[in-house]
């Protein structure tokens, strides 16, 4: 068997797991931080996302196969941290920004108004689990799961930070 034979039966799941570790070399954190400009900053375990209320959002992946997603609407999340969500979103509020920061790097950005589904049909989580299992590896643990967009560009996993941006005050 030649290299390139070997090297093409290693699964890409593997192939990809290997590649966030070299890049990385140190496992994700195992707590979500919450911060930027909110009036409570948090620091969240997967224990904490447990505790609160709950949504799943199935996707189709390539291959056809449909994958389930369980975790925190993001919303919630930044509703506990004090971002002003809901009613509160109006105004100036409305000029607001979220960046997820994930442990290799990989930066998002997303309007807080498109996370609000008082406002938009955009569905959000921040996930703990995938099929009823918790993350693995370079999935997790937390990973933000954008359900109504068409590709998984902005699907953040290794997620360890969340800032809130408010650009009028």
């Amino acid at each position: 068997m030649s290299c390139m034979e070997v090297f093409r039966s290693i699964p890409v799941t593997l192939l990809l797991a290997l590649a966030a570790f070299a890049q990385e070399g140190t496992p994700a954190p195992t707590t979500l931080i919450i911060g930027g400009d909110v009036t409570t900053p948090l620091t969240l375990k997967v224990e904490d996302l447990a505790k609160m209320p709950r949504q799943t959002i199935v996707l189709q992946e390539a291959d056809g196969s449909k994958t389930e997603y369980e975790g925190v609407p993001l919303v919630e999340i930044l509703k506990r941290a004090g971002a002003p969500v809901g009613k509160s979103l109006r105004g100036n509020a409305l000029a607001s920004y979220v960046v997820a920061k994930a442990h290799d790097g990989y930066q998002v950005v997303y309007s807080l108004a498109e996370l609000d589904p008082e406002l938009t049909e955009g569905r959000f989580i921040v996930a703990d689990k995938r099929d009823g299992k918790a993350l693995f590896g370079y999935q997790g643990p937390f990973r933000i799961v954008a359900g109504s967009d068409k590709a998984a560009a902005r699907s953040v996993r290794m997620l360890d930070e969340i800032d809130f941006v408010r650009l009028k005050k």
